[in-house]
């Protein structure tokens, strides 16, 4: 649920005059997005195949592709700072999920490597697939877990910038 987290940061940290809303919307959707490989399971696609769950979606080359389709689609007046702040969306998926305890890891190199990866530290707790397992104790426990390992850093680093870009206005 928190991956949204990362665009809605770098949004309020950018700011309009570099975001427009077509592409702070999409970010966020970006970030989310690659999580929809889960409709794989109900096609018999097996978790650790390449198109599986934590697959190809969450490779740094997906993200790369998205940002750049996306940002021809949208036409930004700012094409770079689009382009780099859809492919931080996106990338900041997988990213993410490499810190988790749980799962398979991350292919973030495919199609180069099928390797799942994690983060040498694991200290955010997986998240149940689904809304039903989601909404438990278990939920609960993640979502206490995302408030300490990406909301509050996310917030020590927005709030600062925020205030000082809101303050030279």
């Amino acid at each position: 649920m928190s991956h949204a987290a990362i665009p809605i940061a770098g949004a309020l940290m950018l700011g309009r005059e570099r975001l427009s809303v077509p592409v702070i919307v999409t970010g966020i959707a970006f970030a989310m997005l690659p999580d929809a490989d889960v409709i794989g399971f109900g096609y018999g696609i097996d978790y650790a195949a390449s198109w599986g769950h934590r697959g190809a979606t969450h490779s740094l080359l997906f993200a790369a592709i998205s940002a750049l389709v996306a940002t021809a689609l949208i036409r930004p007046e700012k094409y770079l700072a689009a382009g780099l702040f859809l492919f931080v969306a996106m990338a900041s998926h997988g990213l993410l999920d490499t810190l988790t305890n749980g799962g398979l890891g991350a292919a973030l190199f495919w199609p180069w490597s099928d390797v799942r990866h994690f983060a040498s530290s694991t200290p955010i707790a997986v998240s149940p697939i689904g809304v039903a397992n989601f909404l438990s104790d278990r939920g609960l426990k993640v979502l206490q877990s995302e408030a300490i390992w990406i909301w509050t850093p996310l917030v020590i680093v927005t709030l600062p910038v925020w205030i000082i870009r809101s303050r030279s206005r």
